[in-house]
């Protein structure tokens, strides 16, 4: 590839833009970024990296002042899981291929200071757009989302040369998540569209006559073409507006299972018992079985199997709350716990054996399973109830 075949030049109302379009797995790009900006000497250099993501390149430790129980209270466990698989993803590739993951985006900040110029972290909060691609899935759609994101990532198989040359136009998010936007085409407008918008906003206002975007080159066709538009960035930068929908089913479903069980148990006591029992027996099943195939302490299921039943009545609570906090007074994280996730995230052994991500896979594996038990146990009770008819 030609140099100039990746540089793209703007002008926008006097200012000199020039956009990088590179290949996250390519060792050609970091050499590309500076020469590029030792040559132009911009005034600002935009790197497609927000404040979350820039730390975790220059402060390797941020993970020792990570509060795990407020993770697992603030229902960020899922988020934050995803957050840690996709590092995995990206170490993973980049071992195979002999590079260092990111290190078009580690030039571009050290040939910034080098020249002086301003730094602008330009791409959106990735926690941001996890909500909203979370938001426009069902929850079968977030059961496919973790478990296709956990498999691709623990998968042993090489990557072929197609699948190389498809990575090499795309940025890491979009690589591991392309087949499931396919399935999903509302998840371009968050994973793309947006941060398109978002991106060449903080482009444009970037300060200086002249400026460097060091970016993924797929996202520079759609940059290219809205960056002639104003973007709010506070609009787009909003997690979603959730629904009344989703809380008014939640506390229906719960109320209308607490009646059917309650008439029941007037009508016809023997059936009001088996009710009870089958949503018990499911939620309490399901629920531990989720957390015992992410390995969980015993105490630890025995409470998932309690809590479910119970907290699948209560919308504000989850039983992933009671089985991370469990899961976290017993098997309690140390310091080299958190010095280490970032490494073992990279192997099905270290994510598993870490107490961090151990916690993390119980919160979400006991969600699920009580998930499904609201499912299969509502079913039941209903069928019991007309039965009894």
């Amino acid at each position: 590839m030609s140099e100039e075949a990746n540089i793209t030049r703007l002008n926008l109302d006097g200012k000199e833009i020039i956009l990088i379009g590179t290949a996250h797995v390519s060792k050609q790009s970091a050499q590309q970024v500076k020469e590029v900006i030792e040559r132009e000497k911009p005034d600002s250099v935009c790197i497609e990296l927000d404040e979350q993501r820039y730390q975790s390149i220059v402060d390797g430790n941020k993970w020792k002042d990570m509060d795990i129980f407020k993770v697992v209270k603030e229902g960020k466990a899922a988020v934050l899981l995803i957050n840690l698989a996709l590092s995995s993803f990206q170490k993973r590739m980049a071992s195979q291929l002999g590079i260092d993951a990111g290190q078009e985006m580690i030039q571009g900040i050290q040939s910034a200071e080098e020249i002086g110029a301003k730094l602008v972290l330009a791409d959106r909060n990735i926690q941001v757009t996890f909500s909203r691609i979370w938001h426009n899935v069902g929850l079968w759609g977030k059961a496919q989302l973790i478990s296709q994101i956990i498999l691709s990532i623990f998968s042993n198989e090489k990557i072929t040369e197609e699948e190389l040359e498809k990575m090499k136009s795309q940025d890491m998010l979009n690589s591991v998540l392309s087949d499931f936007t396919e399935h999903f085409p509302r998840l371009k407008t968050p994973l793309i569209d947006e941060r398109d918008q978002y991106l060449s906003q903080k482009i444009k206002e970037a300060p200086g006559e002249k400026v460097v975007a060091v970016l993924g080159a797929a996202h520079v066709p759609g940059i290219t073409k809205v960056i002639y538009e104003d973007h709010d960035l506070d609009a787009i930068s909003r997690p979603p507006t959730k629904s009344k929908w989703p809380k008014i089913i939640g506390w229906t479903i719960p109320l209308l299972i607490i009646a059917m069980i309650a008439y029941t148990f007037y009508t016809n006591p023997q059936a009001g018992l088996q009710q009870t029992l089958s949503w018990f027996l499911w939620h309490g099943s399901l629920s531990a079985l989720g957390t015992a195939l992410a390995f969980g302490h015993p105490l630890t299921i025995l409470t998932a199997f309690v809590a479910a039943p119970i907290t699948a009545l209560d919308p504000i609570t989850a039983a992933g709350w009671f089985t991370g906090f469990v899961q976290a007074l017993v098997r309690k994280p140390n310091v080299r716990d958190f010095e280490s996730l970032a490494t073992d995230v990279h192997t099905i052994k270290g994510f598993w054996n870490n107490k961090v991500t151990r916690i993390l896979l119980v919160v979400v594996m006991a969600n699920i399973g009580s998930s499904l038990g609201t499912f299969i146990g509502a079913a039941d009770v209903v069928r019991l109830f007309l039965s009894n008819f």
